[in-house]
């Protein structure tokens, strides 16, 4: 796992955003002083003053389920 600072897609920095913005609105202190007072614009000021950060998994985290030869395949 890698602390990341940077987002490799507009996806990831839309979703860590969002579960910031989500901490915001239950109680969390925003961690650098802005004027705006709307959850996801604090989130977003956090995020481009480099405070927040998210963790990227080097591994892909595969799941339990269905073996890959037992489901049929279409051509």
């Amino acid at each position: 796992m890698k602390l990341e600072h940077e987002f490799d897609s507009n996806f990831r920095y839309v979703i860590v955003a969002a579960r910031r913005a989500r901490q915001l609105q239950n109680g969390s202190s925003p961690l650098v002083a802005t004027r705006s007072s709307k959850a996801s614009k604090i989130a977003q000021d956090e995020i481009s003053a480099g405070v927040v950060q998210h963790v990227r998994h080097d591994t892909p985290v595969i799941k339990p389920g269905f073996d890959a030869p037992d489901i049929p395949r279409f051509a």
